[in-house]
C-alpha cells in the first residue's frame, strides 16, 4: 500500500514514521506537514530529520497550510502550553536529534552528509500555501487509485483544501487519528485536540469524503507504551534505537503526570498507520458525522436515514496484536538504520 503521512511530527506522530517504514506491507510515498503539536515549520523539519536518521532522506516532505480556516495572515498557528509540555519545545521531547546525525558521521569517520546537512532547512516550511501539498495528493490519488492511503495525524486543513480543489482527493481513502466518540476528549469534556485544531476543516472532510475512517481516542487509549518497551529499544544499542528511546521517555513522563491512571501512553498516530494496513485490527461502528463549532465528533442527525455511511468509527481494538507488532515492526527498522 501507498502511503502519505500528514504529520505536526511530534512524537507519536515521530513513532507513526517508524512504524510506517518498519512495515513491509507499506511504501511511505510522502510526508505532507501540517500543524497542532508544533508548527508547519517545526513538524517539517522534525520529520526530515528523523528520515536520514532512519535511512530514508529521499523521501520528500512538503508543507502544507499553516493555520485554520478563517484565520488571516495577521494571526498564525503556535502550539498550546499543553501541546508544549507533552511534546517538549521542538515537538521531539527537547532532544536534538541533528547530534544524533552529527555523531553517527563522526563515527563513520567522515563529515557531514549532504542527506544529514540538508535536515536543518527551513526553506520549504515558509511555504504557507499548502498548493504543492494538495497538488502531491491530487498527483498520487491519480498515479495510485485504491493502492493509496492517506494518514492525517493532525490539523485537516491541507486535507480539506485539496478535497475542495480536487475531486479525485474528495474520493480518496483517508485513514485519521483525531475525534472521541464515545470517550471523552482531551483538550475539553468533548473534544479532540486534532480535530479541535480546525473544527470547520475537520467537518469538511467527514461531510465529503466518501472513504474515511476515524481512528480516535476511543481507541488509542486503548494501545499504552511504557519504559519496558522503550528499554528493549536501547538495549538494540543502534543510533535510531537510542534516538527513539530518549524521546518516547519524554512523553511517557510527560503521559506519567497528566493522565498517570494510563499507565503508559497512548499509541494515537502509529494507530491509524496500522489500521491503514491492517482494518481488522479494531472494529467498526459505520455513520456520517459532523464537527461542531467546539470541535465535538458527533453524529449528524440530518444524514442518519442516509443508507450510505462514509465515516468508520473504531471502537474497539486488539491492542495486544497491535503493540507486538509495533515493537517487531520498529526493532527491524531501527536495526537496519543502526
Amino acid at each position: 500500500m501507498k502511503i502519505i503521512l500528514d504529520l505536526d511530527t511530534g512524537i507519536d506522530d515521530a513513532l507513526a514514521i517508524a512504524y510506517c517504514l518498519g512495515s513491509p506491507d507499506a511504501e511511505l510515498i510522502g510526508i505532507t506537514g501540517t500543524y497542532g503539536n508544533v508548527t508547519v515549520e517545526q513538524g517539517v523539519k522534525n520529520s526530515r530529520v528523523l528520515l536520514s536518521v532512519l535511512g530514508y532522506p529521499d523521501i520528500p516532505v512538503i508543507p502544507g497550510r499553516d493555520r485554520p480556516w478563517g484565520r488571516g495572515p495577521a494571526s498564525p498557528f503556535s502550539p498550546s502550553e499543553a501541546s508544549s509540555f507533552i511534546h517538549g519545545s521542538n515537538g521531539l521531547g527537547g532532544v536534538e536529534v541533528n547530534e544524533y546525525v552529527a555523531a553517527e558521521d563522526e563515527l563513520l569517520g567522515g563529515e557531514a552528509t549532504e542527506e544529514s546537512s540538508c535536515v536543518t532547512s527551513t526553506e520549504d516550511g515558509k511555504d504557507i500555501s499548502g498548493e504543492s501539498a494538495m497538488a502531491f495528493y491530487r498527483d498520487a490519488v491519480q498515479r495510485y487509485g485504491d493502492d493509496l492511503t492517506i494518514v492525517p495525524t493532525g490539523a485537516l486543513t491541507t486535507v480539506a483544501e485539496a478535497m475542495k480543489l480536487y475531486e479525485d482527493v474528495t474520493n480518496a481513502r483517508i485513514v485519521l487519528m483525531g475525534g472521541a466518540l464515545t470517550v471523552p476528549g482531551n483538550v475539553s469534556a468533548v473534544a479532540e485536540a486534532n480535530i479541535s485544531q480546525d473544527p470547520d476543516a475537520a467537518d469538511y472532510v467527514f461531510r465529503h469524503g466518501t472513504n474515511v475512517t476515524m481512528v480516535g481516542l476511543d481507541v488509542t487509549l486503548q494501545t499504552l507504551l511504557t519504559k519496558a518497551h522503550t528499554h528493549q529499544w536501547r538495549e538494540q544499542g543502534t543510533r535510531a534505537g537510542k534516538l527513539y528511546a530518549e524521546i518516547v521517555d519524554y512523553y511517557i513522563g510527560a503521559y506519567a503526570t497528566t493522565s498517570p491512571y494510563l499507565g503508559g501512553y497512548g499509541l494515537h498516530d502509529p494507530l491509524a498507520v496500522a489500521v491503514a494496513l491492517d482494518p481488522s485490527l479494531v472494529t467498526f461502528y459505520d455513520t456520517n458525522l459532523k464537527v461542531d463549532c467546539g470541535g465535538r465528533t458527533i453524529g449528524d442527525e440530518q444524514r442518519m436515514q442516509d443508507p450510505v455511511k462514509r465515516t468508520h468509527v473504531a471502537l474497539a481494538v486488539d491492542a495486544t496484536q497491535f503493540v507486538e507488532e509495533l515493537m517487531v515492526r520498529v526493532g527491524n527498522l531501527f536495526g537496519r538504520a543502526g
